[in-house]
């Protein structure tokens, strides 16, 4: 038994650290449990109308969070608790007898995860004491993570919200409408420049597919709301007679199949959030979407 507790401790902590290393460092950001949190938190928010808004991409990160904290204590507390109480020394005036011995494992990693050191209790086991420092590592790692994934998050997200005006602001002047009179080296510019923050943005969506879970409750910051604009100046271009327009239009184009492909193979079919971006795409191609 306690081998077999071991065993599963080892498994819960690895499965913990490969989530955080699929999430924040592989290009494709695809932890399975993370992902599995933040689509939770999504659907819940669903179910009552969205009432937390805007918070619910935060609640779902920190909740994320939240789930390697509790799978590295959880699963360190499995290695300790066959060596509670007798491979720890306890400083007086502390009864081990008065705690379950599952209790005192879990407080045992807490402690140590947390790096609070607290010396009320100390391991004695030869193999506890050389694997604590470890978990001690681990807390101090997770703490940075954490920082780092809110740090990588909001770029991403200005950039989002910094395309959204420009397109409003393109929406209000009718640019599509009388971009037939622009010089066609102003049209051109235009629409390469859309072209390049597109990209850029579908790129954040395939290294930060949290990014999808964080609405706007502005909509003139909303993405979602502006996006099919950029759809009506493709066309109004692609209208046009000048190659370079045209050329401009067809790679306005592109990326915006290639935006909305990366968020249909992430999200369509699976019954998860299929962001605010790709669900005004859709609706403008008649798409059907399970959000």
């Amino acid at each position: 038994m306690d081998v077999l507790l071991t065993a599963l401790g080892i498994v819960v902590i690895v499965a913990g650290l490969m989530d955080m290393f699929h999430t924040l460092l592989h290009p494709s950001g695809q932890g399975r449990l993370s992902r599995l949190v933040l689509s939770t938190v999504w659907k819940v928010s669903k179910a009552t109308g969205h009432r937390a808004g805007s918070a619910v991409g935060p609640a779902a990160v920190v909740a994320v969070v939240l789930l390697w904290v509790v799978l590295q204590a959880a699963g360190w507390a499995l290695i300790y608790y066959p060596h509670v109480p007798g491979g720890f020394m306890y400083s007086s005036g502390i009864d081990a007898a008065a705690y379950p011995d599952a209790v005192e494992a879990v407080y045992v990693s807490v402690v140590t995860l947390s790096t609070l050191g607290y010396g009320d209790v100390v391991a004695t086991d030869s193999w506890i004491r050389v694997a604590a420092p470890f978990e001690a590592l681990t807390g101090f790692a997770l703490l940075t993570a954490a920082l780092t994934w809110f740090t990588q998050i909001y770029p991403p997200l200005m950039r989002r919200r910094a395309l959204a005006p420009e397109l409003k602001g393109l929406a209000d002047a009718d640019y599509a409408e009388t971009i037939e009179e622009v010089e066609p080296v102003i049209a051109s510019r235009v629409l390469d420049s859309l072209q390049a923050d597109l990209t850029k943005i579908s790129v954040d969506f395939t290294q930060h597919t949290e990014g999808f879970y964080f609405q706007e409750s502005d909509p003139d910051l909303s993405l979602a709301r502006q996006l099919p604009y950029a759809l009506r100046l493709r066309d109004a271009a692609m209208a046009r007679s000048e190659p370079a327009v045209r050329s401009s239009a067809q790679r306005l184009s592109s990326a915006l199949d290639q935006l909305g492909s990366e968020i249909k193979d992430d999200f369509v079919g699976t019954g998860e959030h299929p962001g605010e971006v790709f669900a005004a795409y859709a609706a403008e191609h008649g798409q059907s979407t399970r959000a």
